[in-house]
């Protein structure tokens, strides 16, 4: 019996391996399945919209299990669990607290949501970016200061807690922080000398670096990635071996860097420097065809990708957040 049970165990053992190398293909069905978790996730849609409706950005809330997706037509902030595939709508959007689009989203420790307006001020008056509590009362919506036209596109937490806001437009991150006065925006760092402002999409996707020291940010439409110190604003190039043009969304797990490459169609691995400054590319792979993502996070062991619907006219369902960014 003894021997049987070791038989057993073994088996048993080498099943358990099996699966959590499946497991380990991140966004796999297989994966999922394992774990209790949809590998697709449905995005509520607008059936009044005459161009149905596209999305952009994602927050994860780690702590709370939950994720955060920005909806283009209209500025409405969907919410899910990592747990449950249907979504809701979270906080609407056509003019709710001044927002009629909404593109970058992230989520600091204390459960608050950022959210990037893309073009929503310019030429409007309106705000910038948004930020509410965990319960989604608004705490602040602010302009960026020195710039008429800022497009902010994507954000994330800094070493001190603050958010960072890219400007597609030029080359300029806000930091956003609650201040004696209140929520406060400030031009952070201003890299206008040092990076060309280019036709398209300039400074995208943003992530701290693993010793924190610095941001690594993406200017998608040339292709180049960008460090900034995160103490000073100092930027300098980081060399790329690789074709990363159409850089959107950028995950940073550990040393392991994802580039979400938009309508290439492609994700990019990279191996990052724990302060940012060294790129060395493992591998790149297509993403499905008749999809075009853009942001990622991780929430719960899993990236989730923003199917955008950005090559469709006028979009049609199903709207998803898939894992796996091949299918």
């Amino acid at each position: 019996m003894k021997r049987n049970h070791r038989i057993l165990s073994s088996l048993l053992i080498a099943t358990t391996a099996s699966a959590a190398a499946v497991s380990g293909l991140a966004g796999t069905t297989a994966s999922a399945h394992a774990w209790g978790r949809p590998a697709t996730y449905v995005l509520q849609g607008d059936a009044d919209s005459p161009v149905g409706s596209k999305f952009e950005g994602i927050g994860a809330d780690e702590r709370r299990g939950r994720f955060y997706v920005s909806e283009v037509t209209g500025g409405e902030v969907h919410r899910g669990s990592a747990h449950t595939a249907q979504t809701e709508v979270w906080l609407d959007g056509d003019g709710t607290d001044g927002r009629y689009t909404a593109r970058g989203i992230t989520v600091d420790r204390q459960g608050r949501v950022y959210v990037a307006g893309g073009p929503n001020g310019i030429g409007t008056g309106r705000p910038d970016l948004w930020v509410y509590d965990k319960d989604g009362e608004l705490l602040a919506a602010l302009r960026v200061p020195g710039t008429a036209d800022a497009f902010l596109n994507d954000v994330a937490i800094g070493r001190d807690g603050a958010a960072y806001f890219t400007n597609s437009n030029d080359a300029q991150i806000f930091r956003v922080a609650p201040g004696r006065d209140g929520w406060q925006a400030t031009l952070w760092a201003d890299a206008t000398a040092t990076i060309e402002r280019r036709e398209g999409f300039n400074l995208g996707g943003i992530v701290l670096s693993a010793d924190r020291s610095a941001f690594v940010v993406a200017q998608g439409n040339v292709g180049r990635m960008w460090r900034f110190d995160a103490r000073t604003g100092a930027v300098s190039e980081i060399a790329t071996d690789t074709d990363l043009v159409n850089a959107d969304g950028l995950v940073r797990r550990g040393n392991q860097l994802t580039v979400v490459r938009n309508f290439s169609r492609m994700i990019a691995t990279l191996r990052v420097s724990d302060d940012g400054r060294r790129l060395v590319t493992l591998g790149q792979r297509a993403s499905a065809a008749d999809r075009v993502l853009t942001t990622a996070k991780v929430l719960r062991g899993r990236v989730l990708y923003v199917d955008s619907k950005f090559d469709e006219p006028v979009a049609s369902g199903p709207y998803e957040v898939v894992t796996d960014p091949t299918r």
